[in-house]
């Protein structure tokens, strides 16, 4: 998919003046490349929720395009919108390392006699060339039953030979639980702090607050 951009000032008083005119402060950058940018904030929606962060956008910078991976969101934790991005920039032929989205498929056996799905990792860290990056990894649980769980490692199967695993292999992915096991471990709100909340992975390429930031060189 394509989004727009265009280059930006980087001080304060401009990263909030794009704010209240529909526009998202953005960093692009690599190990060459470091330029602030803005988006349109409808359209990174719109591109975010179809892409996500494990799928090449191409973004075009007043009129030179970057294939780019989304690195960073920071929200707004109160009014549950964007206010920064974090583009990554790749470059054909070199491995870029990201998180890929993990789907079950199936009801296991196990939960239909009573037992538990036990979530325990949504998506895997892996290492991979930007053109074979999967949309998503697709891990069929219907055979499970009470007891069972799948690892990491049976993640293998279902990628590139060219990719690979960084997470630990023996990390469990999903387990199907007796009722009395399954226990929810979510923060409370108290937990979780004031931190504006980040989708992804920190940023590299700039470090940047609710009213926007600096970027830095890597």
């Amino acid at each position: 998919m394509k989004l727009e951009a265009t280059v930006r000032a980087t001080d304060t008083a401009s990263a909030s003046a794009l704010r209240k005119q529909g526009r998202l402060p953005a960093i692009v950058y690599n190990r060459d490349l470091n330029v602030s940018v803005s988006i349109d904030e409808r359209s990174f929606d719109r591109v975010f929720r179809s892409q996500g962060t494990s799928n090449l956008i191409d973004l075009e910078v007043d009129g030179k395009v970057h294939e780019v991976l989304v690195k960073a969101v920071q929200m707004n934790k109160r009014a549950r919108v964007a206010v920064h991005v974090d583009f990554y920039a790749v470059t054909a032929g070199q491995v870029v390392s990201l998180n890929v989205p993990i789907e079950l498929v199936g009801i296991p056996v196990g939960v239909k006699d009573g037992g538990q799905l036990d979530v325990q990792r949504r998506e895997v860290y892996i290492s991979i060339l930007p053109r074979l990056i999967p949309h998503s990894l697709q891990l069929d649980v219907s055979g499970l039953t009470i007891g069972d769980s799948l690892h990491v490692s049976d993640l293998r199967a279902h990628l590139p030979e060219e990719a690979e695993i960084l997470d630990d292999l023996d990390l469990a992915v999903v387990a199907v639980v007796p009722p009395r096991l399954a226990v929810e471990d979510e923060p409370s709100d108290e937990e979780e702090g004031a931190e504006p909340e980040v989708i992804g992975e920190e940023g590299e390429g700039e470090d940047a607050g609710e009213d926007g930031g600096e970027s830095r060189e890597d």
